[in-house]
């Protein structure tokens, strides 16, 4: 039972991951490609990660905290890492996706693409 709840685990990581780097070649723009990347690898590395604790318990191995580390460190840094790309990204003045609806950020950067133009 253990080793079949374990195998879901690590395909579901397996296939999460597929699609985030799939994700990766298919998206227009680097604004939808980091939050395709940030989500399937937060996913993935989380379902993996269960999948391994899951697998060392039932084998006698005893709790690894390591594993739930892991997945609070990738938690934590993936998203923040991603968003942070994404904005630095905006602030060089690497344009949307045509097909992109809202520009939240266009207000608020005004200053930094004004200054930045003026040196």
């Amino acid at each position: 039972m253990i080793e079949t709840v374990t195998s879901i685990f690590l395909m579901l990581g397996a296939l999460f991951i597929l699609a985030g780097s799939i994700g990766l070649i298919r998206l227009p723009d680097v604004y939808c490609r980091s939050h395709a990347a940030t989500k399937s690898i937060t996913l993935g590395v989380t379902s993996i990660m269960i999948g391994s604790l899951f697998y060392f318990a039932a084998h006698g191995l005893g709790f690894s905290g390591k594993n739930l580390l892991t997945i609070v460190f990738v938690m934590l840094t993936a998203p923040v890492g991603a968003h942070m790309i994404a904005r630095a990204a905006y602030h060089f003045g690497i344009s949307i996706w045509e097909g992109s609806v809202k520009d939240e950020l266009k207000s608020e950067c005004k200053y930094i693409k004004a200054t930045s133009a003026e040196e």
